[in-house]
């Protein structure tokens, strides 16, 4: 008899071996972009000295040394993801801020054991998206939480509002003639009410969902091309290999309108989320 599919396969096989080798390459690039998008949701966590926090999705593990900073040599922070590659670059990170404090493990948080009533706080940078079953992964990690321990997470709203995917996919529609959608576990919290009713069956209560707009970047028509590429929207574009090359340059072409003296810059629709365990 076949074993049963573990949840969250494709997307642990996706960020194993397609994701990690691109994010690990452009990793400094990637945190221009999301790093300022963090450090808003690590405000509205608020880690203060000698907490235990767990960084959900922490990938190389950028926000969670800034978490083992905040809580100090009295703290500590756990980083879990699913990518191997990535966690293997997050602890040399870690080893060479000399920061004793982090740890990181491979674990999938909608069923991983973190122990119960462990922690102080939970902490993600668009790292809570892709959850098979989002109540089941929530429930499970609320379980890590003392009483009345605290969640903070950003994550993005609505396709249409972010345009760092907007503008690259209605340029490559120009050329391509069609738009395929976006996977949509990307945007799978774009809508409050849902995000609400997830956290409130997982069992959290003073839920809050602030919108934050900002425009980030900063790197050169070259480097963001290359995110461009190795991201979602470069995938869709491949779909149409004899238009992908076209659709490439009318992306390039169009990202020169966002262009300033200190790099490229695109806006980010986001929500910061906020919750409790009772």
């Amino acid at each position: 008899m076949a074993d049963a599919p573990k949840p969250n396969a494709e997307e642990i096989a996706y960020w194993t071996e397609v994701g990690a080798p691109a994010w690990i390459r452009l990793q400094a690039a990637l945190e221009r972009e999301v790093a300022p998008l963090g450090e808003r949701a690590m405000d509205a966590l608020a880690p203060q000295p000698g907490e235990r926090l767990i960084d959900v999705g922490c990938g190389c593990g950028h926000a969670t040394l800034e978490l083992a900073r905040a809580v100090g040599p009295q703290g500590s922070v756990l980083g879990a993801d699913i990518s191997a590659p990535m966690l293997a670059v997050a602890r040399d990170h870690a080893a060479a801020a000399n920061l004793p404090n982090v740890r990181f493990i491979e674990a999938d948080a909608q069923t991983f054991d973190f122990g119960g009533e462990q922690f102080d706080g939970i902490f993600s940078r668009f790292g809570v998206m892709f959850f098979e079953d989002a109540i089941a992964a929530f429930a499970n990690l609320g379980r890590a939480l003392k009483p009345r321990g605290r969640l903070a997470f950003v994550c993005w709203r609505t396709r249409d509002e972010v345009e760092w995917v907007t503008v690259p996919l209605q340029a490559a529609f120009r050329t391509i003639g069609t738009q395929p959608p976006t996977p949509s576990s990307t945007f799978s919290f774009a809508e409050p009410d849902h995000t609400r009713s997830v956290l409130s069956h997982a069992g959290f209560s003073d839920i809050a969902i602030s919108p934050l707009d900002m425009r980030t970047g900063g790197g050169d028509l070259d480097e963001v091309m290359e995110i461009f590429r190795m991201g979602g929207v470069g995938s869709l574009v491949r779909k149409h290999p004899d238009k992908a090359e076209a659709a490439f340059a009318e992306i390039r072409k169009t990202l020169k309108d966002y262009e300033t003296p200190d790099g490229v810059f695109l806006g980010a629709a986001c929500w910061i989320v906020t919750a409790r365990r009772p």
